[in-house]
């Protein structure tokens, strides 16, 4: 027996694995972000091939997910940059465009699947694409949702753009993406930045910076509980 018509069969889940979503288009973007980091991946967005690529050279992934409807894809098999690490690539494609699979960008082992998709195929492509591969270790790096942090060379990184934080910000955005969904207080916040309180003004100041930097992209990930203190993650309002 495989169950009752009643039950829902439960959709392939991944392991933590980092993987790059290649989709300018809003919604969909939104989609594959929300239902891939729901089964367990570790995501990371892009919104053109240009961006696709310098990523690519930058960091390393698992697996890419990339839409063949990209209007810059033209002439991205022709760029140079070196990739130390090649991995599989999931591409996004109409019927009509099949032949369009792009095999001179040069990434690991490919697939596909036909738009519009459903979520549980592209789920299923994926898991096996990264059968039996290693995940990609990043011991140095903290992330949440497109936000990363990468103690090794002490930079932050929001949907791939660099943050330039101040040693103190970097301090702060460290402690709130550690303790990610738990208010911490103004006194937890000014001895883990400075080693001491230096009282609410300048913690305020502090804070106001950083959210300045972070939440330049939507959704807001620093917030306020009034007369309580500070934490970081996606409110129940933008999930």
């Amino acid at each position: 027996m495989y169950g009752s018509a009643s039950e829902k069969p439960s959709l392939p889940r991944g392991a933590g694995q980092h993987v790059l979503i290649v989709v300018d288009a809003p919604d969909v973007a939104e989609l594959l972000f929300t239902t891939m980091e729901l089964a367990g991946y570790r995501i990371h967005m892009a919104e053109s091939g240009a961006e696709a690529v310098a990523r690519l050279a930058e960091q390393r992934f698992d697996l890419v997910v990339l839409d063949l409807a990209l209007s810059d894809l033209e002439g991205l098999g022709r760029e140079r940059r070196p990739l130390t690490h090649r991995p599989p690539v999931l591409f996004l494609t109409r019927y009509d465009s099949l032949g369009e699979l792009l095999p001179e960008v040069g990434l690991g082992e490919q697939d596909y699947v036909t738009k519009p998709f459903r979520v549980a195929e592209v789920l299923a492509r994926a898991q096996v694409l990264l059968r039996g591969r290693k995940p990609v270790r990043r011991d140095s790096e903290l992330s949440y949702r497109d936000l990363v942090l990468d103690d090794s060379a002490c930079q932050a990184l929001r949907a791939g753009r660099a943050l330039h934080l101040t040693p103190a910000e970097y301090r702060l955005l460290r402690h709130l993406l550690v303790n990610a969904h738990k208010v911490l207080s103004k006194e937890q916040i000014g001895r883990y930045v400075w080693g001491d309180f230096h009282g609410d003004n300048a913690i305020e100041q502090l804070v106001s910076r950083l959210r300045r930097k972070v939440d330049r992209e939507a959704p807001p990930l620093i917030h306020t509980r009034r007369g309580f203190g500070y934490w970081l993650g996606v409110s129940s309002a933008d999930r």
